[in-house]
């Protein structure tokens, strides 16, 4: 599991509707936060990002999409962002 920082409320398990938070960790945190998650992804195709208010469960397919994106003003930017996208559970079965 890939968790953030939060409370220490009960986790509320988001599966469906919108939902977006932004966190910001110091240098070690997300160093951290990004093993943790390249952990998961290498293990299996689910992960689970999390705080202590929150988790959400995903199935993922391949490929993850990763977008790098530089804005060098005088502030300069640098955004990183990975795109997963669904897969259903292999549980099922069909007859056609």
């Amino acid at each position: 599991m890939a968790d953030l920082p939060g409370t220490d409320d009960e986790p509320r398990t988001i599966t469906e509707g919108y939902f977006e938070r932004e966190v910001r960790l110091s240098r070690d945190a997300t160093v951290t936060f990004l093993r943790d998650l390249a952990d998961q992804i290498e293990s299996e195709p689910r992960l689970t990002i999390s705080t202590d208010e929150w988790e959400i469960p995903f199935e993922f397919d391949e490929p993850v999409e990763v977008e790098v994106e530089y804005v060098g003003e005088k502030h300069g930017q640098l955004e990183v962002e990975f795109e997963f996208e669904h897969s259903p559970a292999d549980d099922q079965i069909d007859v056609k």
